[in-house]
Order: structure tokens, then sequence, then C-alpha cells
């Protein structure tokens, strides 16, 4: 009927939009995980293995990057009925966007989770060891991870007072992991809303038929 050819077409429209969109989030997550590696834009750190181990797990570049862009092009492939695509039924449709909203999914989680850890254990810097004990010893580690009775998110006082090197390494991996928490986020509810269009095709397709 026309309203379910209609249907269809908005539905496919909206697959490439949601792919566009996955995919420029996917690019997003990348570029924020590289900037985690070089702390106030400095190569040093990097070389010198001097770098968190969530920023050097890298979830961002191939959880909510490559992951995300690969399901990204399928959907937006999909779509624009390219290649493989363009006399699939409606089985093979559906299964392939279960697929692409699996691989996005399980992308967008694993950079959501990783990034959660982040901010709860807080930045890989240099802090001075005597603030804890008794012995006057700088080293590189996490302090605010076993600080205890205080959370570093909201007590803003020890920003700039705890991790003497790199210089305002609490305000660099705060923010850039903040972003990618926001970014897995997105990138969640599009595959839902990618999901629910999904069916919708399939349901159109079908009465069509």
């Amino acid at each position: 009927t026309p309203s379910s050819r209609c249907a269809m077409a908005c539905s496919r429209t909206c697959s490439r939009i949601l792919g566009l969109s996955l995919g420029a989030t996917a690019l997003f997550a990348a570029a924020t995980n590289t900037a985690l590696l070089f702390p106030n834009w400095d190569v040093t750190y990097l070389l010198r293995g001097l770098i968190g181990r969530q920023a050097m797990l890298g979830s961002g570049l191939w959880g909510g990057g490559l992951m995300v862009l690969t399901a990204a092009t399928l959907i937006s492939l999909m779509g624009r009925r390219h290649g493989c695509f363009r006399k699939s039924g409606p089985c093979q449709s559906m299964l392939t966007a279960l697929l692409s909203s699996g691989l996005a999914l399980l992308g967008a989680l694993i950079c959501f989770i990783t990034s959660g850890i982040a901010l709860k254990d807080g930045p890989f810097c240099m802090f001075d060891v005597s603030s804890f004990n008794q012995t006057q010893t700088w080293k590189y580690g996490y302090p605010f991870k076993d600080l205890p009775n205080r959370n570093y998110l909201y007590d803003h006082s020890l920003w700039n007072s705890v991790c003497l090197e790199p210089s305002k390494a609490v305000v660099w991996h705060v923010g850039f992991f903040s972003v990618l928490l926001c970014i897995s986020l997105l990138q969640t509810l599009l595959v839902v809303i990618h999901f629910i269009n999904s069916f919708l095709g399939l349901f159109c397709s079908l009465c069509e038929k």
C-alpha cells in the first residue's frame, strides 16, 4: 500500500541519518581518547609510559570508535540500499540490523564502563606520597583511588593540590573521560532508536507483502 511504502522510505531515511550520526560520534570518541594519550598535548608522557590504564586501553578508539563506526557504515548502507543490501529481503535486513545494533551497543558499553571506572579511579599522575604517610617521596600512581572519605570529583580543592605532574592532570582526565561517557550514552540512545526503526521497517515490509 502507499502508506506502507511511505513508512519504509521514512525508515530507510532514518537509517541513513542514524548511520551518519553514529559515525560522527565514533570519530569524536576516537579523537577524545587520542587526546587522553597526550596530557597537555605533550607526547613525552606517552613515550615514557606515564599514561593511565584506561586511557591506554583505548576503548574510545576501538570500542566507541572502530566498532561503532563499522556498525554505522552497515546501518548507512542499509538505508541507502547499496551493494548486497539492494535486493535484501526483510529477514536479511533485520538480521543485519540486529548485528549492527549489537556491535555498536557492545562498543558503546565498553567505552561507557571504561570511562566510568576511569572517573572513579582518578588520573594517573605524580603526587607526594607524604600526603598519605610520613615518607617524603614523589611517585606516579592513582592518588585519588584510595583517598579515604573524600571524593575528588566533588572536592575541587584537590584538583590542583594533589597531582604535581602533568599540570592540570585532573581537569584533563575528568574533562575528556566525561566527554567519552556522554558520547557512549548518546551512542546507546542512537542504537536503541535504530533497533526500533528496524522493527518498524520490518513490520511495514511484511505489510506491503
